[in-house]
């Protein structure tokens, strides 16, 4: 996998489903993530 250190991303629908892999999978490697969601409770 691509490591992403000192890379910053915005991923879009992170609360739930493949938006929130693909946020996880950034952070994992190394990125600073940003997120936007519609629903705070589904964050959680």
């Amino acid at each position: 996998m691509f490591k992403f250190k000192a890379k910053k991303v915005l991923v879009t629908g992170a609360s739930r489903g493949i938006g929130k892999a693909i946020a996880q999978g950034f952070a994992m490697n190394g990125a600073q993530v940003s997120l936007v969601y519609r629903k705070e409770k589904e964050l959680a």
